[in-house]
């Protein structure tokens, strides 16, 4: 099924791009949540207006998130965790523990925000990445100690 995508959709394609996906892909995610429309010729043009709106709002957030990425400078954060022998953690960390970690020092920031490949297990410093709008990231140092 080819779509228009109205938003930038990560391992599919940018906005404005068209893309052929899978029925219920579509059906059941991409069109009720407003990420795509059918590719229709009505539905391009609409598209295209929408675009040059958006690219003028993407612009802004970006100026936003670079400012505020100079004014943070590097973050860090510290999480005490229960941990057994060998440094190993009873549970883990995860991005919205980070993410809570993050707000309670610095400013909000959303459980998505924070890209940790997977969760902290081991105690120890950690340098994870943080996307603050899809061109701009900063990195956070995480302390994973015992309390």
């Amino acid at each position: 099924m080819d779509l228009i995508l109205m938003e930038n959709v990560d391992n599919l394609g940018k906005m404005g791009e068209t893309v052929s996906v899978a029925r219920g892909y579509a059906r059941n995610y991409l069109i009720p949540k407003g990420l795509a429309v059918l590719a229709t010729e009505g539905h391009r043009k609409m598209v295209a207006e929408h675009m040059k709106h958006e690219v003028k709002r993407d612009d802004l957030r970006r100026a936003g998130a670079e400012e505020l990425a100079a004014k943070l400078g590097e973050l860090s954060c510290t999480i005490s965790v229960q941990a057994g022998d060998e440094d190993q953690l009873y549970g883990s960390v995860t991005s919205r523990d980070i993410a809570k970690a993050l707000e309670n020092e610095h400013l909000e920031f959303e459980e998505d925000m924070i890209k940790l490949d997977e969760a902290i297990k081991k105690l120890g410093v950690y340098t994870v990445p943080v996307k603050l709008h899809h061109e701009v990231e900063v990195t956070a140092k995480v302390w994973v100690v015992k309390p």
